[in-house]
């Protein structure tokens, strides 16, 4: 909760890729309330209060996880809520000539996609977004694990990286002062 309230603050991506670390965390603590409070929320050093309400946000994960039958895997709707709305802002940023440089990123971006794509089974592909973000996790996740990642690997997270990068500063922008006038949506 400390942590998901700062990131979700300073950076949309950041934030979206640490629900879905969050996620993973509390599968691994077999979404057992227990274990979550030794594991994870003991890890805070915090005064009892704020203990408490760490606490409740983590049960409160955890509730909806059974509830979306999100055991084994997949994302809770609050972080593909947080997706929808990049894509709606990617959309938008694509279709104005204002942003030509976000749409230039995403075209220098689109040929790693493109290849990450190609390299899953049809029923499994997912949009450009998602892709972007899933790149990102996994590497993420090999990195937590110690373990190396190409040369090639590192220079598509790193185009991906900066593409998406730009997209949370547009995400923050939007946030501020709307940039098309249709922000009714609050995460």
């Amino acid at each position: 909760m400390l942590i998901a309230n700062q990131k979700r603050k300073e950076n949309i991506a950041e934030y979206l890729l640490y629900l879905w670390q969050v996620e993973d965390m509390l599968r691994a603590c077999n979404l057992d309330m227990a274990l979550v409070d030794e594991r994870l929320v003991g890890r805070f050093d915090v005064d009892e209060a704020t203990r408490h309400e760490v606490h409740e946000w983590y049960e409160s994960l955890v509730l909806m996880m059974q509830h979306e039958q999100l055991k084994q895997g997949g994302h809770l709707q609050i972080s593909k809520n947080v997706l929808i709305r990049l894509h709606d802002l990617h959309a938008q940023l694509l279709a104005d000539d204002k942003y030509a440089d976000y749409a230039a990123e995403f075209y220098r971006t689109l040929p790693f996609i493109v290849e990450l794509r190609a390299t899953l089974p049809a029923e499994q592909r997912e949009g450009e977004l998602e892709t972007c973000f899933n790149a990102l996790y996994g590497v993420l996740l090999l990195r937590l694990q110690g373990k190396e990642i190409t040369p090639a690997t590192a220079l598509a997270i790193k185009q991906i990286g900066h593409f998406v990068g730009l997209l949370a500063a547009y995400f923050k922008k939007d946030e501020e002062q709307p940039l098309f006038g249709n922000d009714d949506i609050t995460l």
